[in-house]
């Protein structure tokens, strides 16, 4: 077994796409347009997706919905970088949000980063 993708419902497609290819760098996989069943979805991932055993994020956005809300639920996603101080600056670099600056963990050495996305999902760089 793998995991496959995580989805996240989103209020404006072509903002989120550019969120995670011109932002945080992934690369748009796949697109699906659906107007009967008013959705339309779009895969982005590193590297080639499910294919080169990289998981997948699946962006979704219901015709006529703008916005969600997040719930507790909800955690992050996380990211492995190199080096998670040069990804913070390129983030800011590229127009996103670096919501907790690249640092050590509280009590530990794991240098990490939080951004959030257009639609406020957290996602955590984890130097590696």
């Amino acid at each position: 077994m793998m995991i496959l993708h995580t989805m996240l419902r989103v209020g404006d497609m072509t903002r989120s796409i550019d969120f995670y290819t011109k932002v945080l760098g992934m690369n748009l996989l796949r697109t699906t347009e659906r107007p009967e069943q008013k959705y339309t979805l779009a895969f982005v991932g590193f590297g080639r997706g499910n294919q080169d055993g990289q998981s997948e994020i699946e962006l979704t956005h219901n015709h006529g919905v703008d916005s969600y809300e997040l719930g507790n639920a909800y955690g992050h996603i996380a990211i492995a970088v190199p080096d998670a101080y040069e990804a913070c600056e390129k983030i800011k670099g590229a127009g996103g949000g670096v919501t907790r600056e690249a640092g050590p963990v509280m009590g530990g050495d794991t240098v990490i980063a939080f951004v959030t996305d257009p639609d406020g999902y957290k996602i955590e760089l984890i130097q590696d």
